[in-house]
């Protein structure tokens, strides 16, 4: 895929859809383009957190370790980014990332993820609906009750 196409699909990807051209250009030319086979694991729970990923086809599934086994948590597919979680809060894996069908994703270190979060407020604020949508997610298939729903006014 040329740096063009690749550029393309980033600016198709909500997150980084207002970072100037290019910023994303630098973006592709400096992550690694990566694909993964059905089953096979981007990274696992506990790991340290190195890189992010963009999604630029295929689907992957975050499952969480339990006393039960690993349990389904988010099924992320086109334009999605994942691992940034990590990144953000300076923490290990949160949950284990393993390819549903074929993936072709984007590896984003962190130290560049970083570097665009800082240049471009806007990817910052993609990044909170993002994470406060998985959070509102993860909350209710775990059954906790409370949890505010409806109004977008009641999250603050």
């Amino acid at each position: 895929m040329s740096l063009a196409n690749e550029a393309e699909m980033i600016r198709q990807a909500p997150i980084f859809n207002s970072i100037p051209p290019g910023l994303r250009k630098l973006l592709c030319f400096s992550s690694d383009h990566l694909s993964y086979q059905v089953g096979q694991v981007m990274f696992h729970e506990g790991e340290a957190s190195d890189a992010a990923y963009l999604v630029m086809e295929g689907t992957v599934e975050i499952t969480i370790g339990t006393p039960q086994g690993p349990r389904l948590v988010a099924r992320l597919g086109r334009n999605d980014i994942l691992g940034e979680t990590g990144i953000l809060g300076d923490v290990a894996r949160t949950g284990t990332a393993i390819a549903a069908s074929r993936v072709e994703a984007l590896r984003i270190t962190k130290d560049l993820f970083c570097n665009i979060v800082r240049e471009c407020p806007e990817v910052a604020l993609q990044l909170g609906q993002v994470l406060a949508q998985r959070l509102a997610n993860t909350t209710a298939q775990l059954g906790v009750r409370g949890w505010p729903t409806g109004d977008p006014a009641l999250l603050t």
